[in-house]
């Protein structure tokens, strides 16, 4: 399978990990994802997090085959480290006020889901130490 396709496939994957995960949350467990803030409350369904979960994930291609493309060196590995920091980072808005224990839980592992399919799957078979060629860049 070719680069491109490998990693449309992965991007398509880490979709679909939070939407499991809600699925499991939501309907099976009964458990509704929502954040109050004041009088206003948000339901956190499929929509959002199939958006986020792709921004996400285009965002992360992108910037991998940029390091590749540019020749920076062990671009997998300054890729891999970004992409933990950011992971961590986006628990910050988890602990904050206006959700219960189980929407944080929930939001917790749709994070950790895209992330154990991005991280591995982007990665795998990336070009070796930012070697730069058209064909491998992807």
């Amino acid at each position: 399978m070719k680069r491109r396709a490998r990693r449309a496939a992965v991007c398509a994957l880490a979709v679909l990990a939070p939407v499991l995960v809600r699925l499991v949350a939501d309907p099976l467990l009964g458990h509704r994802l929502r954040i109050t803030d004041g009088d206003r409350t948000l339901d956190i369904g499929a929509g959002p997090t199939v958006f986020v979960a792709l921004l996400a994930s285009l965002a992360g291609w992108a910037l991998l085959a940029a390091l590749e493309r540019s020749g920076v060196r062990r671009a997998r590995a300054v890729w891999t480290g970004a992409a933990v920091a950011v992971l961590v980072l986006s628990f910050l808005p988890l602990t904050g006020e206006g959700m219960d224990a189980g929407t944080r839980a929930t939001l917790a592992l749709m994070h950790m889901a895209v992330a154990a399919v991005l991280i591995p799957g982007l990665t795998a078979g990336s070009a070796v130490d930012g070697v730069r060629t058209a064909a491998r860049a992807g």
